[in-house]
């Protein structure tokens, strides 16, 4: 039985890999996405990360189509309760940023879509720097008095921004973040290592990364000369044309190689050992691209190839 781990300050415990809902609905028709969201919790998965964004981006969809999935995944399976949902708020065409009545009606539209009197991890999906941290943290807070919201957490925001956040809730005794959802990577380092994971690490949060693999790329399947079909396709293949791209790919064949692994499941690893990182999202369109991803929870690297994974990166 893999072993969860505990986020941050709060009392959830979460499975060492969260999986990413921005496919259901988009690349992932319902069927698919039940299947895959079947399998995840049959390997022990209980860490579900979506937005009510997703995916308004794709022709023809409103934003909340993921939510909707998972809402009717939940209630199908009767499953709420061994579910850690985590959501997002302040991207939804509807409701862009973080307003306290852009917070209150697009949480209200969330649970609506989940199916759940409950969110257990909300997070502010981009940091809204028109309105004040007391006003966003009062809001978020409303809700967790409400019932409506179990733990508050923070993605695509400043280190000062975080820190005043932060501290209003301290001052106030309001809810608190617990988590931090930064774009971290093997080829993606300088955008949570410094003053963010510093601010985070003071702050006891726990650090939940996205764009895990790149779009991609740290599976592996991107080399010289190959041709992927996927909608992220034309973003995973730039790390090809970097020093760093090659150097890691070629790292992480060396360690997946040696200890008969994933490149996917050891750049996973890798991320899941970095300071902070409670868990790393990453999705899965299909039940067979599952397995790479769920092997995280299994694989612990040595220091000897976490260093060289580290130095192939920096």
């Amino acid at each position: 039985m893999t072993s969860l781990r505990t986020l941050g300050s709060s009392d959830l415990q979460v499975f060492p890999l969260s999986l990413g809902g921005n496919v259901f609905g988009w690349t992932a028709d319902e069927d698919r996405s039940f299947a895959v969201l079947d399998a995840y919790a049959a390997a022990g998965g209980n860490f579900v990360d979506t937005a009510d964004a997703y995916s308004a981006w794709v022709e023809g969809n409103q934003g909340g189509e993921s939510e909707t999935v998972i809402g009717k995944w939940l209630a199908s399976r009767a499953n709420r309760s061994d579910i850690v949902v985590a959501t997002k708020v302040g991207a939804h065409p509807d409701h862009k940023g973080l307003s306290a009545a852009t917070i209150k009606g697009a949480a209200e539209q969330s649970l609506r879509r989940l199916g759940t009197d409950h969110i257990d991890l909300y997070y502010t999906h981009f940091d809204d720097e028109t309105v004040p941290v007391e006003e966003i943290i009062t809001a978020l807070d409303r809700l967790v008095k409400d019932g409506k919201v179990r733990h508050i957490a923070a993605s695509n925001i400043s280190p000062e921004r975080l820190q005043e956040s932060l501290d209003f809730s301290e001052r106030e005794g309001l809810a608190r973040y617990v988590a931090l959802q930064p774009h971290y990577n093997l080829v993606s380092r300088t955008t949570y290592e410094g003053p963010l994971q510093e601010t985070a690490a003071r702050a006891g949060l726990a650090a939940v990364p996205y764009y895990a693999l790149a779009s991609g790329f740290l599976t592996g399947k991107y080399r010289p000369g190959a041709t992927v079909e996927s909608a992220r396709s034309a973003k995973a293949g730039e790390h090809l044309e970097s020093e760093r791209g090659r150097k890691v790919l070629a790292a992480l064949d060396r360690v997946a190689t040696e200890r008969g692994a994933e490149i996917a499941t050891v750049a996973l690893a890798w991320l899941a050992a970095r300071p902070t990182v409670a868990a790393p999202i990453a999705s899965a369109r299909t039940v067979e691209q599952l397995p790479a991803l769920l092997a995280v929870a299994d694989l612990e690297l040595t220091e000897a190839e976490l260093a060289a994974l580290t130095e192939a990166s920096a």
